[in-house]
């Protein structure tokens, strides 16, 4: 699995949308910092960009890799490999390769302007970690639909479709939910709905961390007082753990069913 890995990063890394996803990130970064003295403002506007544009990133390129790649994989599966270690190797270099440009892309300009000497550098680093959970996770799932549709143009629409649905429309669907039982104590279902999307869930880390959760309102409150304890820090952070393992381990097991 490892040397399929290998093969897959570097393959990826000599991409020409390996280096347009990176300087993408480098030169959001710049125009950040040229446009904002306050380390603070800067990653909370990155924290915008990064929790849509990541999984849909994430996603698209997963997804085009597998069906790119589609030949390779065939004259890897006529040899003594395992089926598990091909596509457990394409996936987890498809998913460090995008994790380089984004923390490297993201990193550098943050770096030479002194985030090392800014009390922004614990919430720059929070974001940082969960651009990278975005991407392993929806770089997984992204898989996972590649794996059970031979059909291209369905692969890309189920993937287009799975992204817009965790980045706009289920954030529509528990509002629309508060709103309407609003009468009834929603505090636990609140948490749990937020948990059960790792875009909401990552979003309202990142909103604790930079400590502008009185912005939520309730909301805000019932998240202030979960997620900003250590027990609920390490439960969310175990819940993106679980979002990374579960897809993983489908396509583990889709791999070895699939008949190709």
């Amino acid at each position: 699995m490892l040397k399929i890995l290998k093969y897959s990063f570097f393959d990826l890394m000599r991409s020409r949308w390996s280096y347009v996803y990176f300087l993408f990130y480098l030169l959001l970064g710049v125009v950040l910092l040229f446009l904002n003295n306050d380390l603070s403002k800067a990653v909370i506007t990155l924290m915008n960009v990064i929790i849509v544009l990541v999984p849909l990133i994430g996603t698209i390129f997963g997804v085009m890799y597998y069906y790119n790649s589609k030949e390779f994989t065939e004259l890897l599966l006529a040899q003594p490999v395992k089926r598990s270690s091909i596509f457990l190797g394409q996936y987890f270099g498809v998913a460090l390769s995008l994790s380089m440009s984004l923390i490297i892309g993201l990193g550098l300009p943050f770096v030479f302007y002194g985030i090392f000497n800014s009390g922004a550098i614990w919430d720059f680093s929070l974001l940082l970690i969960t651009g990278a959970f975005l991407t392993l996770i929806f770089t997984a799932l992204a898989f996972v639909i590649a794996l059970a549709n031979e059909n291209k143009i369905k692969g890309f629409g189920y993937a287009i479709l799975l992204w817009l649905f965790m980045a706009v429309i289920y954030d529509g669907i528990f509002l629309m939910s508060l709103v309407y039982f609003e009468e009834y104590p929603l505090d636990k279902f609140s948490l749990v709905a937020t948990m059960l999307n790792p875009v909401d869930l990552s979003r309202v880390l990142i909103l604790l961390k930079l400590d502008i959760s009185a912005l939520l309102g309730y909301t805000g409150a019932v998240f202030q007082k979960f997620f900003g304890t250590s027990f609920g820090f390490i439960l969310s952070s175990l819940m993106l753990t679980l979002w990374v393992i579960v897809p993983t381990y489908f396509i583990q097991r889709m791999a070895k069913r699939k008949d190709f």
